[in-house]
Parts: structure tokens; C-alpha cells; sequence
């Protein structure tokens, strides 16, 4: 009886326990919602839009849309997150290729010619010549005004690709198979030497990807090879960053030292989280190093509208530096960069973090940097780059492409288009991962 008494006074002193009764709620698991909100609550760049964003809901998508930023979006799990990681990072082909590029003559009855055969893929091994006319592929025939859709397509559907080619009077055929190809990001030309003028060379940049051909230094590596390669020779180089849309930060601003001996390279502002789970704003400085290869030599950059961001952040750095000078036409304007991140679920977060400004300080988002010389007409072509060669250098072109040298640079007033660039830095995901994890239990 006594032990009775005692258990029942004992159960209701529990059931006076507040706690005993309403015990703490867990912390809800994390989702890819959350997981999002929280990196754009840490990282996004325009604090004053993060207010109106709802904490809680079902579909990322829609936490993304409200922002005005259109560089900062999220890309699902899946094939579209994985092929946009291997777009920003890399210069591998998606689906494999056999390492050609090709241009299409409108008019003529084999229209297909090779314009590019990269070395390291298996039309580089087969020796296939570049300006060949490509006549057949697979046995069929590339005839006329669906030369190019039947190329393309049996290229995508099919693993052996044989291809009859034309070149120099002879025909071969070449017997080739996809495979992973890595495509080079630099390409080098040298044009205006008919005549037994030296020519100009045409070193082009289509990217900073940090694995490319040159699969441990990627885009930077191909470069300084290049000039490591040649460096006896005096003639003029043209850096032709036309329709260059950016690329990875790092690599942008290692390539600008090659040419730099002092300075500040790059300021950023930038968004950041810190290990306990706090956001920051900070400034840093890229420096210079002196002593690299570019640093003596004739130079011109080429740049049009469509270079921008971490083209930009390159132009910046040389021409403000250096005496190399701009050719073309004021650039896209694109001064602000991203972070990109992994998710919870292994989709992609692409958010505006970063804010460049140019050696001397000066903010370019919006406006773009001006040229010293502007392509007259604003055709940003090979040979407003060879007369300014011409005026700046004395080098010999052809007479018939001295006719207008390029004008002294005003600025213009044409409007900037939406353009998809990129200065990108890619982010530990594991460290955000943890840091979340470790600030929402």
C-alpha cells in the first residue's frame, strides 16, 4: 500500500513537470530549402532584398525568383546541375567527341569544312588536316542545306564516326571513335604574313577553366606553355579575348600576372561565411609577382561587347598596369562574380557574392571598360587589330588592309544587353555543408 502511495505522488510531481509534459521539439531535419535559404541569407551580395525571402516552403525555384540579381540562380540535381558544373569547371565535350570544329560554307555543294583539330583527341592522333572538306560522314553524303544537321546528328548518335575528307587534291578516309575529349581554351593563328610580311600573331582566349587540355593548370597552363614555348620570337601578339564570357576568378588573374610585373591585380568585395556560421563582408587584393614570361613583348588585347567578367577582370588588370593597349569596343560591363556551391541534395546554387573593381579602383559593372582604339564602325575584327599593329608597331600588312586605321576611341552609348558571364569561384561545399549542419541542430 505504501509503495502505492508512493508511485502515485511520485507520477503526479511528473505530471507537474512542464517539460514532462511538452517535451523540447527536435530540430527539423534540413532540406534543400533550407539549405538555400541559409546560403543566400550568408552569401548573396544585395542584403537588402534578403528580408522578403520566405524561410520556410517546398520549392527552391521559387525562393530564387523574387531576386533582381539574374546571375544568381539554382540549377536542380541531376544530369542539368552536373552538366553545368562540368561547363563552368572544365572544356570537356558533354557526350564525348572525336575533336574537330567545323564551319559551314552556305552556297557550295560540300559545305562542310574543318576549322579546328584539337592535338590531344582522336582527330588530332589520326592526323586529320585542318581546312580539310569534309564530304561524307558515316557514308552518307554532306551535300547542300542539310549537310550540317546530318553531321551534327550522326555525331551525336553514333560512337564510330568515319569521315571522307578532301584536302590538296586528295581524298582520305578516316575511321575514328568518340571518346572523352578534353578541348584546348587557347588557339593561336598567324595572319597578314602573305606577301613575306611576318605576320601578326593571334593568341585567342575562350575561357578560364581551371581543367582543360592542360588538365592541371587548364586555361593558365595553356597559356604560359604557349609563351614559355616562343618566347624568341619578337613579332606582335594579339590577345584576342572576342566573345570571351569569363570564367573562373583564379584563373582570369593568373593569366593577367603572366604580363603584370607590380600592382594590385583585382580588388573584390565579397560575402563570405565565417566557421561559426556568421556572415561577413570583406576586401581583398590580388598582387602581381614580377618576373613571368609575358612581361616583355609587343601586345594588344582584342575585346568586343560580348567580353565580360572575368575577361574583364583580365583586361582591367593588363591595360591598366601595362602599356598594352585595348582594341574594339567597350566591353559587356559584368563586374560582379559568383559563388558556386553544391547543395544539400547535390543541386547547384550559382548566388552573387563578389564585387571587382580595376587596379586604379574604378567600378566597371554596368559600363564596361572603353578600348584606347575603336574599331571603326564597331567591327571588331582581325584586321582593326592588325592596323593599330601597323600605327602602334610598324608591322607590314597587306596594303589593301591599310585603307582606315582605327580610330581613337570615344565612347559610345549602345545599350547593354542581358548576358550570361562569368566570374566564378567555386566553393568547399563540404565546409558549407558542415557549417549548416552544425548551426541548424
Amino acid at each position: 500500500m505504501k509503495i502505492r502511495i508512493l508511485f502515485a505522488a511520485l507520477l503526479m510531481s511528473l505530471l507537474g513537470c512542464s517539460d514532462f509534459i511538452h517535451p523540447v521539439n527536435s530540430t527539423p531535419e534540413p532540406t534543400e530549402y533550407s539549405f538555400n535559404y541559409w546560403l543566400l541569407q550568408s552569401l548573396y551580395l544585395y542584403e537588402d532584398e534578403l528580408p522578403d525571402l520566405p524561410k520556410d516552403g517546398d520549392s527552391v525555384q521559387l525562393l530564387y525568383n523574387p531576386l533582381t540579381d539574374p546571375y544568381t540562380y539554382y540549377t536542380p540535381p541531376g544530369k542539368e546541375s552536373e552538366d553545368k558544373s562540368t561547363k563552368t569547371n572544365t572544356s570537356k565535350i558533354i557526350g564525348g567527341d572525336v575533336g574537330m570544329r567545323y564551319y559551314n560554307i552556305t552556297g557550295i555543294e560540300y559545305p562542310i569544312y574543318i576549322a579546328r583539330v584539337y592535338p590531344k583527341s582522336p582527330a588530332g592522333r589520326a592526323g586529320i588536316p585542318r581546312y580539310g572538306n569534309i564530304l561524307s560522314v558515316n557514308g552518307i553524303e554532306l551535300k547542300g542545306e542539310h549537310a550540317k544537321a546530318t553531321y551534327d546528328s550522326t555525331l551525336t548518335f553514333n560512337k564510330n564516326i568515319d569521315l571522307l575528307i578532301a584536302y590538296k587534291g586528295d581524298t582520305t578516309l578516316y575511321k575514328l571513335q568518340k571518346e572523352e575529349v578534353y578541348a584546348p581554351t587557347v588557339f593561336v593563328d598567324t595572319l597578314f604574313n602573305e606577301s613575306g610580311a611576318p605576320g601578326i600573331i593571334f593568341v585567342r582566349i575562350e575561357g578560364f577553366k581551371p581543367v582543360t587540355a592542360d588538365p592541371d593548370s587548364g586555361t593558365y597552363g595553356e597559356l604560359k606553355d604557349y609563351l614559355i614555348s616562343t618566347k624568341k620570337d619578337k613579332r606582335v601578339r594579339v590577345l584576342d579575348l572576342r566573345n570571351n564570357p569569363g570564367g573562373h576568378v583564379f584563373q582570369s588573374t593568373r593569366m593577367a600576372d603572366l604580363f603584370v610585373s607590380k600592382g594590385t591585380l583585382s580588388t573584390k568585395k565579397m560575402r563570405s561565411l565565417t566557421a561559426d556560421g556568421g556572415s561577413v563582408n570583406s576586401i581583398s587584393a590580388t598582387v602581381a609577382k614580377a618576373g613571368d614570361i609575358g612581361e616583355s613583348g609587343k601586345y594588344i588585347i582584342l575585346a568586343n561587347r560580348a567580353s565580360a567578367s572575368a575577361s574583364e577582370i583580365f583586361i582591367a588588370a593588363v591595360t591598366e598596369l601595362t602599356d598594352i593597349p585595348m582594341v574594339g569596343t567597350r566591353t559587356f560591363g559584368k563586374g560582379i562574380g559568383q559563388s558556386q556551391i553544391w547543395t544539400y541534395e547535390r543541386g547547384l546554387a550559382t548566388i552573387t557574392s563578389l564585387e571587382f573593381k580595376t587596379p586604379k579602383g574604378t567600378s566597371y559593372h554596368g559600363k564596361g571598360i572603353s578600348p584606347k582604339y575603336e574599331c571603326e564602325g564597331g567591327i571588331v575584327n582581325d584586321t582593326c587589330a592588325a592596323l593599330v599593329a601597323n600605327k602602334l608597331y610598324g608591322v607590314k600588312i597587306p596594303k589593301q588592309e591599310k585603307s582606315v586605321l582605327a580610330k581613337h576611341f570615344t565612347e559610345t552609348t549602345d545599350d547593354i544587353k542581358e548576358f550570361e558571364g562569368g566570374a566564378i569561384e567555386w566553393a568547399d561545399s563540404n565546409f558549407y555543408m558542415q557549417v549548416f549542419l552544425k548551426s541548424n541542430h
